[in-house]
């Protein structure tokens, strides 16, 4: 950076690191987005990587892959403070790949999926030094038909029409139980 320029703010940071993942699909592109030691965590499945060469490989052979051709992220809000972002979205796509690092061992299913998610995504010096990824794999199991919604407190899509859509009814689980 040369004088009188700008950094990017950690909004725009943010987004170049998910470019980088779901546009250019580009391994090397995403980890040039973070720091020399950086961590990423799929809270749910406990995938990811610690430091540079552990996540360079799981971008490059498991996340980056594996993601089906019509990965859409919807977003929802974002709260930036002075080192971090924390992003709350909903992945849509059609389970049409094999997905290791979300649904580890389970073939396509063909199926539609809608699932909300929150990233928090830290920042040291200009750079990503971690994400803390969340999303209810219960709902996500459902909607790929691997758990039965009937005989569990689960509620599978309607978690994340819910957020988009005031018609989605509350409390479905409460008066089925009641």
């Amino acid at each position: 950076m040369t004088a009188g320029e700008e950094s990017p703010g950690l909004s725009e940071l943010f987004d170049a690191h998910v470019a980088a993942e779901f546009v250019a699909k580009d391994a090397d592109a995403t980890i040039a987005t973070m720091t020399d030691d950086p961590t990423v965590i799929h809270v749910p499945t406990l995938t990811g990587g610690r430091g540079r060469d552990e996540l360079h490989a799981f971008y490059r052979d498991h996340f980056i892959p594996s993601w089906p051709d019509d990965v859409e992220l919807v977003p929802l809000s974002r709260t930036v403070d002075a080192a971090r972002v924390v992003d709350e979205f909903i992945v849509r796509f059609t389970h049409s790949r094999e997905m290791p690092y979300w649904l580890p061992g389970i073939a396509p299913t063909g199926r539609a999926v809608e699932v909300p998610h929150v990233v928090i995504m830290g920042f040291e010096r200009g750079k990503v030094a971690y994400e803390h990824i969340y999303w209810d794999q219960a709902s996500l199991l459902v909607q790929i038909g691997v758990l039965d919604p009937e005989r569990l407190p689960v509620a599978g899509r309607a978690t994340a029409r819910a957020l988009v859509d005031a018609s989605v009814p509350m409390n479905r689980i409460i008066a089925a139980t009641s």
